[in-house]
């Protein structure tokens, strides 16, 4: 595992990402009482719109309209306006997983650093900023601005492009989404360690070098190595 680049996702990889909480505070702040019955709905529309976006079946922008369509209706606001407003809420509510801080400051100078997300751009910065863990990535690639998402060959490159072309045996990509993270990975020839946290079986056609079901976990492994 002496690897000169690593390569993380953001979203329950880095961070916490509790999208109940952040709809409810977002809400509130709309004077809305947002119940789990309210989240179930959403994730209905929400979910395969995710799916559809990894696929590149539709844009980052059409994800977020379509997911808030009916709440804009009701509320009589754009639905940009509630995006916003979201991924807002998510920033003040974001924190990082256990072991995040520690690992990321015992790689720092060590290796490279970098983040892969197909999460959206309006918080990914403001969250590394606030959590003061921006300094530690030299590349920050975000699915929004590439046009395409993880497992896309495409967002890999570009961040390969980004890294000055490293040798992929270099490489090591750690995420907890199996397909996004882990098959993009495969299809690029990089490694890849699978953050499963839950102690999910290994989909047919995903085949991570490594798993582990924490940072602290993957933080031991690599701590001989470096």
């Amino acid at each position: 595992m002496n690897f000169k680049w690593i390569l993380f996702d953001a979203d329950e990889t880095l961070f916490h990402f509790d999208a109940y909480e952040g709809l409810k505070l977002m809400f509130s702040r709309f004077g809305i009482s947002f119940s789990q019955d309210d989240f179930a709905h959403y994730q209905l529309v929400n979910k395969p719109l995710w799916v559809d976006y990894q696929d590149g079946k539709i844009t980052a922008q059409e994800l977020q309209h379509t997911r808030f369509e009916s709440w804009a209706h009701k509320l009589e606001v754009t639905t940009a306006e509630l995006n916003s407003a979201f991924l807002t809420a998510m920033a003040d509510i974001c924190a990082p997983l256990p072991g995040a801080k520690e690992l990321l400051d015992f790689l720092k100078g060590k290796v490279q650093l970098g983040i892969i997300t197909n999460g959206f751009t309006e918080l990914q910065q403001i969250r590394l900023e606030r959590t003061g863990l921006a300094e530690h990535f030299s590349t920050l690639v975000i699915s929004e601005q590439v046009g395409v998402a993880k497992p896309d060959r495409g967002i890999f490159e570009h961040a390969f492009m980004q890294m000055g072309n490293p040798d992929k045996r270099d490489v090591l990509m750690v995420g907890d989404n199996p397909h996004s993270d882990i098959l993009g990975g495969n299809n690029v020839g990089i490694s890849t360690c699978w953050l499963n946290a839950i102690g999910l079986p290994t989909p047919d056609g995903v085949k991570p070098c490594y798993q582990v079901s924490s940072l602290n976990e993957l933080h031991s492994m690599l701590k001989t190595h470096y």
